[in-house]
């Protein structure tokens, strides 16, 4: 399959474009990170966002690049990739990040980038040049992740409540404050290691098709790593607090031991997949683990009508951003 030679400033906007989707992707899902953190009191808001990004980086150093060969050669055929399929991926993307941050809704940046791959890619040359099985365990974990979050946060909370029974609540407080900051300094880092390598994947993918790097490589650049983990982080920095809200209180209310154990869950499972490779949901996760540690209280300390409309943006995103996407393509193809 031949690569498509494309021009030298092309390239550079695309690669922008794709950081400054790394930079919404840390600003979107910062919440994921700090809301829990935050809605404890554990650490103030300006404190957690630098001590969220500051693990977002530090993943750089411990992660392989498993996520960003599944996103950079296991989603499409490259040889179907070209500027514009790039172009409508990220745009559609975006687009449905930016609707979702509006309306302060913990929707999926990595599905959203999913998404606009796939539908970029149909628009150009249908289903034919989707790869299935990249596709099949991504949407699989869709499910597996906020499962497998919310049966790790549960069990971890009732695991806590048997061993500190005797304690004094006031003890038990006092011990998950500072829990909370081990529990959300490894959450940082697979929110890190999971999502920064999205963007990799999609910029080796631009390098690729555009022959500035060779198909047989087995990394990136190093410019393309260090650029994504640092955009990720600084966007984390500035923060998305139309959502922390939302994920921090208005499903359950948490106290810093039912901050540490969603906190925790969730890690462990972001951890798990991103040694799999597999390109994963944050938000799903981390729902997951809240409602997980919610509902070993009682149920009825859930708020299940905002946990659903949570669970509707991940249904249409993927689709959403997948019908955005297409339509980027077509503009881009008109246009350039």
């Amino acid at each position: 399959m031949e690569s498509v030679q494309l021009g030298f400033w092309v390239v550079v906007l695309l690669v922008l474009l794709a950081i400054l989707f790394d930079f919404m992707n840390g600003f979107h899902d910062a919440a994921n990170s700090i809301a829990t953190v935050v809605s404890t009191g554990v650490l103030k808001p300006q404190q957690a966002v630098v001590f969220a990004a500051f693990f977002n980086f530090i993943a750089i150093f411990i992660f392989h690049l498993s996520v960003a060969k599944t996103i950079g050669k296991g989603i499409v055929e490259p040889g179907v990739v070209d500027a514009h399929v790039v172009f409508g991926a990220l745009v559609g993307a975006i687009a449905w990040n930016v609707i979702t941050w509006w309306f302060g809704i913990p929707s999926s940046s990595s599905h959203a980038l999913i998404g606009g791959i796939v539908g970029a890619t149909l628009a150009k040359a249908g289903s034919s040049a989707l790869i299935g099985a990249g596709i099949m365990k991504t949407v699989a974990f869709i499910l597996v992740s906020p499962l497998l979050g919310f049966l790790l946060g549960s069990l971890l909370m009732v695991a806590v409540a048997h061993v500190f029974r005797e304690k004094s609540p006031l003890r038990i407080d006092r011990l998950f404050r500072r829990g909370q900051l081990v529990s959300a300094a490894l959450y940082s880092l697979g929110h890190g290691g999971n999502d920064a390598q999205k963007t990799i994947g999609i910029i080796w993918m631009l390098l690729v098709a555009s022959g500035y790097v060779a198909a047989g490589d087995s990394a990136p650049p190093w410019w393309v790593i260090w650029s994504c983990y640092i955009a990720i982080g600084l966007g984390t920095m500035f923060g998305g607090w139309r959502i922390v809200k939302t994920m921090g209180q208005k499903i359950t209310k948490l106290k810093p031991v039912g901050g540490f154990c969603a906190e925790t869950g969730g890690a462990i499972t972001l951890f798990l997949a991103t040694s799999l490779g597999i390109p994963v949901s944050t938000t799903h996760t981390i729902t997951g683990a809240i409602v997980g540690v919610g509902s070993t209280q009682r149920m009825s300390a859930v708020r299940w009508g905002v946990a659903g409309t949570i669970v509707w943006a991940w249904i249409f995103t993927i689709p959403a951003s997948a019908l955005m996407a297409a339509a980027a393509y077509g503009v881009s193809r008109l246009l350039f």
